[in-house]
């Protein structure tokens, strides 16, 4: 069973890292060209507000989907898996309406710090909080 558990840790892995390679294909982001290119004079691009959103909320829930897998399979608790998701929820929930009044007022909030917020939108950077935070908190079950 070890073996399965791993096996599906990996593939949350490959999931997430697929989710990044595949994001000019998979979602609908004008803004990828736009940071690619690291240039603070780059035209503003235009874009499809609704297009733009349920793009960035289907690329939340696939990350979410695989960060969760990965939660589920490295410590086998489902309450842990439920407050990782929901954690993972609410620092979207946040960053997503900052992020998009970023847009709204083209980055005038400043270009670097729209560029750290877009991370905490697309990337699964709150996966990498919650693994060794739930990790510690395993040893400290274990100890008691």
């Amino acid at each position: 069973m070890k073996i399965l558990s791993w096996f599906l840790v990996v593939i949350g892995i490959f999931g997430l890292i697929s989710v990044r390679m595949l994001e000019d294909k998979l979602f609908y982001d004008p803004f990828l060209t736009y940071f690619h290119e690291a240039v603070k004079n780059i035209d503003f691009p235009s874009f499809d507000w609704g297009k733009l959103i349920l793009g960035h909320i289907f690329r939340f829930v696939l990350n979410l989907l695989f960060s969760s897998l990965i939660i589920q399979c490295l410590f086998k608790n489902t309450e842990w898996t439920i407050q990782g998701a929901v954690l993972i929820a609410i620092v979207f929930a946040i960053t997503f309406p900052i992020y998009l009044y970023c847009i709204y007022t083209q980055f005038e909030i400043g270009y670097l710090f729209s560029f750290y917020i877009r991370r905490f939108v697309i990337q699964p950077l709150v996966l990498l909080l919650i693994v060794p935070l739930f990790y510690y908190r395993k040893q400290m079950v274990l100890k008691n």
